[in-house]
Parts: C-alpha cells; sequence; structure tokens
C-alpha cells in the first residue's frame, strides 16, 4: 500500500507572511499541531506548536551563563509578543517531506524515527498532501484485522 492511497490530499496551508496569532487561532481552533508554509505554491516550511511555545522559553545557554530562576509568569506573558510575529518568524523552513508512491511502512518508519506524528506528502517542492501515524494505523488495521473481525 502506497501513502497516496492514504494521505489526506485537502491539507490547509498558510503563507510565511501571515500573522502567527491568525495561525496559532486554526491551531487552537482545529487541534493543529503543525502546518505547512506554503509560499507561491511550493512548500517553504512548517509551522508547529513547539515554533511558537518554544519562543517563550529561555535559551539555554541563557540559563547556564545567568545561573538564575525562570519566571515562568513572565515567559508566559511574552506569548503576545510572539503571536505578533508572523509565520516566517518561527517556522522550521527545513521540511523533511516523504513521497506519494512510498510504501505506507517506510513512511511510518521515518515517522517513528524521527518521533513525527504526522508528515508532508510532496512531489518535489510541491505539497500534494499529508499523512498521520493514524492514516497508516487505520489503513493497517482496515487491510488485515477489520476483514478477519
Amino acid at each position: 500500500m502506497k501513502v497516496k492511497d492514504i494521505m489526506t490530499s485537502n491539507v490547509r496551508t498558510v503563507t510565511s507572511d501571515r500573522k502567527l496569532g491568525e495561525v496559532v487561532s486554526l491551531m487552537c481552533l482545529y487541534r493543529y499541531s503543525g502546518i505547512p508554509v506554503v509560499d507561491d505554491g511550493k512548500l517553504v516550511g512548517i509551522v508547529a506548536e513547539s515554533d511558537v511555545l518554544g519562543r517563550m522559553f529561555p535559551k539555554l545557554e541563557d540559563l547556564m551563563s545567568n545561573m538564575a530562576t525562570v519566571d515562568y509568569d513572565e515567559q508566559l506573558r511574552q506569548y503576545g509578543d510572539v503571536v505578533n510575529l508572523t509565520v516566517g518568524d518561527v517556522m522550521t523552513p527545513t521540511v523533511i517531506t516523504i513521497r506519494p508512491d512510498m510504501h505506507i511502512l517506510q513512511a511510518a518508519s521515518m515517522m517513528v524515527g524521527r518521533k513525527f506524528r504526522r508528515i508532508p506528502v510532496a512531489e518535489g517542492d510541491r505539497l500534494v498532501g499529508m499523512v498521520s501515524m493514524g492514516d497508516v494505523h487505520k489503513a493497517i488495521y482496515q487491510s488485515t484485522l477489520a476483514t478477519r473481525l
């Protein structure tokens, strides 16, 4: 079974110049952990919850050099500053993708190895879909166990 057989083709995307506040609203409302970033039809990055929230954490070097405690309430107040940035300011520009003709177990092994819950499907630099670990699991279940029950 191939990725193209189980992928979601209708993928919500955002552009790199979009305000992060709008994107985090989508993330919270629709429970997206990450959204592909597409500019001029090309996949240029991915913006994940960890990219957004990671902007609020102190850098390890700062913690090591200051040897101070972290004021987490102050860190939390920085969220307002973070959501005023653009997607391009926080996105991960290097995107690992899979091909539509890849076997679903090969895709799953890539996701497990990188601790991804979902991964973009691309042909060159053009996004054609997304596959989640749940999509793979459901496909395996339906093709093997569901027919036996």
